[in-house]
């Protein structure tokens, strides 16, 4: 299974700004109003072009979102999406900010500085213990720490690491912002914040490594939450409702019953046992967007907020089913 966009001509969305008909322009009535007439056929029009239109869908490449992916990518879901991937969860959510994308798999952090978004209920990346691929590693103990290099790729788990440093821990460490690479990080900083399938295969030998959601359960006793779907509000029709085209749940159960295959597929290129890997989708982590994991969710939108990481904290708003 690889992880890819496909090409091709599919139109970015539509406007419902100007909708044409076999008269011309629909346009206002002198007073400011469409007339009933009017805004039928408007509201038909616009309809219509989202109906012809294949929605845009938007995801990290890693291991941790595959089973939740792999319907779109080589599974029944294949075509009902344009499919866009990348390395980065920060990318996938600067694309639904830019409204490249009806909906993406985002860090969940975004979702407090976005606008226009609703969570998409039921899946995510979570851990209920220890997640293994969102690491900090350092060259002394967590007590002695003073400086940070930051996963540029990471956005949920750099302020997850700030939350737990500066209000279980203590410290006030200074951070910078470093691609990926343990060894550079760890030449100017004290430790180094490393996620995803980078994090699976780093020589940790002589180091000391901190499993943040083994270390945020140990201090909360919840799950952690590091991404979920978000769906732009004017794109909700395509993934729920009576005509929605994209099933996210769905898609999640297709993921689950072939963690062999997506498992053997990663194994090449991790060079990881199969075995290990089927471990980790199944015991590290949590797919379910349950009940202990939406406290845990809320939990850390609090804590961020009182760490002043973010401005305030949104209560969370699903899609309406």
């Amino acid at each position: 299974m690889e992880f890819a966009p496909r090409e091709g001509g599919i139109s970015t969305g539509f406007s419902t700004d100007h909708v044409e008909n076999s008269k011309g322009p629909v346009s206002a009535n002198p007073g400011g109003r469409r007339s009933l007439d009017e805004l039928t056929l408007w509201r038909s029009a616009a309809l219509e072009k989202m109906v012809t239109r294949i929605p845009k869908i938007a995801a990290s490449s890693y291991l941790n979102t595959a089973p939740l992916c792999y319907s779109f990518v080589g599974g029944s879901q294949r075509g009902s999406s344009e499919f866009f991937s990348d390395t980065s969860p920060a990318v996938c959510a600067e694309l639904l900010t830019r409204k490249e994308c009806d909906a993406a798999m985002i860090p969940v952090i975004e979702y407090q500085r976005m606008s226009g978004i609703r969570i998409s209920p039921g899946t995510c990346v979570a851990s209920t213990n220890k997640v293994r691929s969102v690491l900090l590693v350092s060259k002394k103990p967590i007590e002695g720490i003073k400086s940070v290099a930051l996963d540029t790729t990471s956005r949920t788990s750099a302020v997850l690491v700030k939350i737990l440093l500066e209000k279980f821990h203590g410290l006030e460490p200074a951070y910078r912002a470093a691609a990926p690479q343990l060894g550079e990080m760890l030449e100017s900083s004290d430790a180094a914040l490393i996620i995803g399938d980078p994090a699976m295969v780093i020589d940790s030998s002589g180091l000391n490594v901190y499993d943040l959601a083994e270390e945020w359960r140990a201090n909360t006793g919840l799950p952690f939450v590091f991404a979920f779907w978000a769906v732009r509000l004017e794109s909700e029709g395509f993934f729920h409702g009576s005509q929605k085209q994209i099933d996210f749940n769905a898609a999640l159960e297709e993921g689950l019953a072939n963690v062999d295959a997506i498992a053997a597929d990663y194994s090449r290129a991790l060079s990881l046992s199969v075995s290990d890997l089927i471990q980790y989708l199944t015991v590290n982590i949590s797919f379910r967007l349950d009940d202990a994991a939406i406290r845990g969710l809320e939990h850390y939108y609090a804590l961020a907020h009182e760490c002043g990481l973010i401005p305030e904290s949104r209560p969370i708003q699903f899609c309406a089913e």
